[in-house]
């Protein structure tokens, strides 16, 4: 069965890394701090932008 730990294990995230500690980079919606460090380039977004973003994308058909 050791199959089966495999195929459920989740998947490697992809992305930029969490940052280690402040300062943080903030969202560009609710400019809440987010997980990323200030230098990240490209738009950032908190976990709770970040998330309902998605939910919008994926049901734009």
């Amino acid at each position: 069965m050791a199959d089966d730990d495999e195929y459920c294990a989740p998947a490697p995230a992809t992305g930029p890394l969490p940052a280690e500690g402040p300062p943080f980079a903030e969202c560009v919606l609710c400019r809440k701090p987010t997980e990323y460090p200030e230098s990240h380039r490209g738009a950032t977004l908190c976990p709770v932008c970040e998330w309902q973003e998605a939910q919008r994308t994926a049901c734009s058909g």
